[in-house]
């Protein structure tokens, strides 16, 4: 099936650009000095000390990403992921609908193409400033609608593979299937007990380390998705 091959080459890049993205704009941030004195100068905001803030918070992605030149890297990077997810999640309700033998857009879909509009428009608002307390709420509130459509898509979807398996034995790895199910189990976990400490002031370095692991757990689903389809013809 041509949706297949698509959705392989697909999950690739969906896991590669943004973690690449943002793991470039940490490593300009952490070592600006290598572009002093040219255009490329890093803005003050944009600059820090070397850390791990996987592990220890020191630092938001949003720090990391919003300033010259960090930015110039972060955006287009989020605009390509955000069309790329939109002809995923397109792919995956073709196939679905094959599979089924059915015509309709399912739920997936909508919330997939919804978290790649979020994502934009996030990507679009990250370092422009406005001192008015309802535009930060609603940035957080853009964000925040970004995961929840995100790990609601690819949890709908994860349950309608489980639930095709046996028509698809010859095509999925099963093993992977099982990863799959545990990521968004985990990742839809994660969220709910974090809940609490996200939307109250203080733990500043918590919630930073939770938002770098979190985003490489949701674009791990998509290298997932990679190895979760065998290679057809």
């Amino acid at each position: 099936m041509k949706e297949i091959a698509q959705i392989r080459k697909l999950s690739l890049w969906i896991f590669f650009i943004p973690l690449i993205a943002i793991n470039l704009c940490l490593f300009i941030t952490q070592n600006f000095e290598f572009l002093s004195g040219t255009i490329l100068e890093v803005d003050m905001i944009g600059r820090s000390a070397f850390s791990i803030p996987y592990i220890d918070g020191s630092l938001s992605i949003s720090r990391a990403s919003r300033t010259y030149p960090q930015f110039l890297i972060f955006k287009p990077s989020m605009f390509i992921t955000a069309l790329l997810l939109y002809f995923y999640w397109k792919n995956n309700n073709l196939l679905v609908n094959k599979l089924y033998t059915t015509n309709v857009n399912y739920k997936f879909k909508t919330f997939g193409i919804l978290s790649a509009i979020f994502l934009v428009i996030h990507s679009i608002l990250l370092g422009v400033k406005f001192d008015i307390q309802i535009y930060k709420l609603f940035r957080r509130v853009v964000l925040l609608a970004f995961i929840i459509f995100e790990i609601i898509a690819q949890g709908i979807l994860v349950y309608h593979f489980y639930k095709l398996k046996s028509k698809l034995e010859d095509l999925i790895n099963k093993k992977v299937l099982i990863l799959k199910i545990m990521l968004v189990f985990v990742l839809s976990t994660v969220a709910i007990l974090s809940l609490p400490i996200l939307v109250t002031k203080g733990n500043t370095h918590f919630k930073h380390a939770l938002e770098w692991n979190y985003f490489v757990g949701v674009v791990m689903f998509y290298l997932f998705s990679r190895f979760f389809w065998r290679r057809t013809t």
